[in-house]
């Protein structure tokens, strides 16, 4: 029953249905299947299937927005169905696409997936200046400060948040991942960010190892 309702799910966000995401997403949790299981082997691998199109040209940018459009409609009902007062709030995480990236739905899919596993996220959306992100980080009192570069000239973004962290001594007080395509261990390792995380599964799995929760 599981494989059938995962195998579903991948193909409403692969034909960019947003109601049969929707409806297949309510079925699920209503049945018992656990938010973060449906994401990761039902929605996420239609989403994924559907980048890598996308990638390959053999999709274009209309499908590309459907997909997407149906992979947050599910995503949103998986996130709601997790009672607030049910979850330990593992950390906080201020999370966006860096100042001139407008790409957000790989940073959609990652939200879901914190969300899932118990992490409070505050998602500043795209296009986010490196200021924006060290004051909300202050404002909400936050843990970790998660962001994403989809193209080679943003990069610099994230090195431009180390450099401004440890300028105003707050390296110490909010931890940093950082993700993206162009992105890699290396430039991580470089910038001095303290991981590194290749999608969202990952992402959730490196800030629970950096926080110790």
């Amino acid at each position: 029953m599981k494989e059938f309702i995962f195998k579903e799910a991948k193909k409403a966000v692969i034909t960019g249905d947003k109601e049969k995401a929707k409806e297949i997403a309510t079925q699920a949790i209503e049945g018992g299947i656990p938010a973060g299981e449906l994401l990761s082997d039902g929605f996420v691998p239609g989403i994924t299937e559907i980048g890598a199109l996308f990638e390959d040209e053999k999709i274009y940018l209309p499908e590309l927005v459907m997909a997407a459009d149906a992979m947050k409609a599910a995503a949103e009902i998986c996130n709601q169905s997790i009672p607030k007062d049910e979850v330990t709030n593992r950390g906080t995480v201020i999370l966006g696409t860096v100042k001139g990236d407008i790409h957000d739905i790989g940073k959609s899919i990652v939200e879901s997936f914190l969300s899932a596993n118990g992490f409070e996220v505050f998602d500043l959306g795209r296009d986010v200046p490196v200021d924006t992100f060290i004051d909300k980080a202050k404002e909400h009192n936050a843990d970790v400060i998660a962001t994403s570069a989809l193209l080679t000239t943003t990069m610099g973004a994230q090195r431009d948040l180390e450099d401004k962290l440890k300028a105003a001594g707050l390296k110490d007080k909010y931890k940093t991942i950082i993700g993206g395509a162009p992105v890699n261990q290396g430039w991580a390792d470089q910038i001095g960010a303290d991981a590194y995380a290749e999608d969202a599964a990952s992402a959730a799995q490196k800030i629970a190892e950096i926080l110790g929760v």
